[in-house]
């Protein structure tokens, strides 16, 4: 059994990384489990990018250096290759694969990677690969700003973080405000199933 479990969560401005690791880091609390986090934000409110790094067990920091990543949890399919360095061949990475083009792509001064040729590439690079369109079980949900919660259903139902469904669950009812809390138990479970078909 390893000491301690490393996730990198990748997301753009506005998208909820940062609830999603405080939902995370609440159930490691419940379940009394040591937990180190920290976060990096570009320019987030811009659509800039948001990296947490979140560690689970007896680590002595939150710092997780390139190659480190047991688990890599993207909110957006550009930003998931982008912190491909942080992975290893046995990380098992988990994307949404609905693009949100930076703005740059909307200026013709870049251009926006094939989904297709961008899976492949994580694919070759690390364990596994668990692609979806979370916003569409967002909208399904009821919210579409509950992708964070999709994408955590997604994690929980791999078993490589030391958190229960339930433990999570019983974060999410506390961190998230009333108006959100139904659809975001619906938006967890719909990740949770989701993942189930990539086992």
């Amino acid at each position: 059994m390893k000491n301690s479990t490393k996730l990198i969560i990748v997301a753009v401005g506005g998208q909820g990384n940062l609830l999603a690791s405080k939902v995370l880091g609440e159930a490691a609390l419940l379940s009394g489990i040591k937990v180190h986090m920290s976060e990096i934000h570009g320019m987030a409110q811009r659509g800039g990018v948001v990296e947490s790094a979140v560690v689970f067990g007896s680590a002595k920091s939150s710092i997780i250096s390139d190659g480190e990543a047991d688990v890599l949890v993207g909110f957006e399919p550009s930003e998931t290759l982008r912190a491909i360095n942080k992975c290893n061949p046995g990380t098992v990475v988990i994307s949404n694969l609905s693009p949100l083009p930076p703005f740059t792509v909307a200026l013709g001064k870049s251009t926006y990677p094939d989904l297709d040729s961008l899976q492949d590439l994580i694919r070759s690079k690390t364990k596994k690969l668990i692609a979806f369109n979370a916003v569409d079980l967002a909208k399904q949900a009821g919210n579409m700003l509950s992708v964070n919660i999709v994408l955590c259903g997604a994690l929980i139902q791999t078993g490589i973080i030391p958190l229960s469904k339930n433990s999570v669950k019983e974060a999410i009812k506390a961190k998230t405000k009333k108006a959100f809390l139904e659809s975001n138990l619906k938006a967890f479970e719909l990740g949770f199933e989701a993942a189930k078909k990539f086992s």
